[in-house]
This record gives C-alpha cells, sequence and structure tokens, in this order.
C-alpha cells in the first residue's frame, strides 16, 4: 500500500557538495538517481518542478519525461526553454526525479511499482540539498494495516538500506533523517519500528 504521505525521508545538505543553479543541481540528481538504479529502487523518467517568483511563490508546475541524461546540455536547455510566458524572471526552484522501481513480494517475485523512490534535488540560493522519500508499507516490518510482513521486510530494507549508505558516500555527509509522519520515521537508513500491541502494529488505514 502507498500512502499519501512519506513513511520516511532522508536528507542531505549538499553546499560543500554543488554549487546552485540548474545544471548543478541536474548533475547531482544523475549521479544520485544512478546509485537508486544500480540497486533497481528508481529508474528515472520524468522530471517535476515549479517555476518560482520572487515575492509571489509558485506561478507554475510543469512535468517533462525523461529521453535524454539527467546530466545532459541537452536537458538543461530544455528546462530552460519551458520557463512560463511572460516570466522572464521566474526562478527553478528544483525538482523531483519520478520513475518505476522495482520491490519483491514474500515470494521473491519482482514487483514494478512507480514512485518507489522519490528523489527530489533543491535548488537553494546558498547550494544543493536533496532528499529521498519513500511511501509504501513494504520498507517496514508491519503493513499498514498492522500486520506483520517480516518477509517482505527483508525482501526489501536491506536493498534501501544500501543504496542510501552508497548515497552517503557518494555525497561525503551523512543523511539526516526527515520529519517524522502519520505513516511512520526514518531510523538510521530504515523505517523505524512502531509501538506494537499484541504483535501488531498501529492500523493506518484510515487516511490512505
Amino acid at each position: 500500500m502507498r500512502a499519501p504521505r512519506e513513511c520516511a525521508s532522508w536528507f542531505w545538505d549538499l553546499e560543500d557538495y554543488a554549487s546552485p543553479g540548474l545544471r548543478s543541481a541536474l548533475g547531482t540528481a544523475a549521479r544520485m538517481s544512478a546509485v537508486l538504479r544500480d540497486y533497481e529502487l528508481l529508474k528515472p523518467s520524468a522530471l517535476e518542478w515549479h517555476w518560482v517568483m520572487p515575492g509571489r511563490g509558485s506561478i507554475a508546475k510543469t512535468r517533462l519525461q525523461l529521453p535524454k541524461p539527467l546530466d545532459g546540455e541537452q536537458l538543461a536547455e530544455s528546462v530552460e526553454n519551458l520557463r512560463p510566458m511572460g516570466f522572464p524572471q521566474a526562478e527553478f526552484s528544483g525538482f523531483l526525479v519520478t520513475g518505476p522501481g522495482m520491490w519483491l513480494d514474500e515470494r521473491g517475485a519482482q514487483r514494478q511499482e512507480y514512485g518507489l523512490v522519490e528523489l527530489t534535488v533543491s535548488a537553494e540560493p546558498l547550494g544543493l540539498s536533496a532528499d529521498v522519500a519513500v511511501h509504501h508499507d513494504i520498507w517496514g516490518p508491519f503493513d499498514f494495516r498492522g500486520t506483520p510482513h517480516p518477509e517482505v521486510h527483508q525482501q526489501n530494507a536491506p536493498r534501501l538500506a544500501a543504496a542510501l549508505k552508497d548515497l552517503d558516500g557518494l555525497l561525503g555527509v551523512s543523511a539526516e533523517p526527515g520529519q517524522p509522519t502519520y505513516f511512520g520515521r526514518a531510523e538510521g537508513y530504515g523505517v523505524g519500528e512502531p509501538e506494537v500491541a499484541d504483535g501488531r502494529g498501529p492500523d493506518l488505514t484510515d487516511l490512505l
């Protein structure tokens, strides 16, 4: 099951890793998504971002399919060419990288799921930051009904943890846990275990 909010997320401050700007953000996203792709967690297929006007906030949301490499010069030009007409001062705020990923069911069979892992790279004025978020119950020891699913957890959580550790190594900085939500929280390189009563976790389906 997929929650409308993340059940865990991890944040990297990349001010010392990469300079601000569109091309730097695309290059960073390319390197990070290559790690996630190696673990079959995210095969980038589209970018989504907001155009922002100082003092006005978001003025438009854009989605672009990815026929080109994330760090290619043509892609940077394509993004810039999509700036809303009439707003030449609109700024690129960073973007969400989306695409399918692979997870394993309790029998070890492979399943494809769009948005299994989401990567966000934000282009702040002083430097970049990045965020990896997960929304599905396969990463924790219980599903969103509170039912234990140790086989599903064991088939999937170690791969996510390995990818996050590799991202730390790539970026030269350790991930910070994101804010907890109703659906869970990050703990180390995985989803934290919730309070357990009579062998079951909380039933979170009321907000699904």
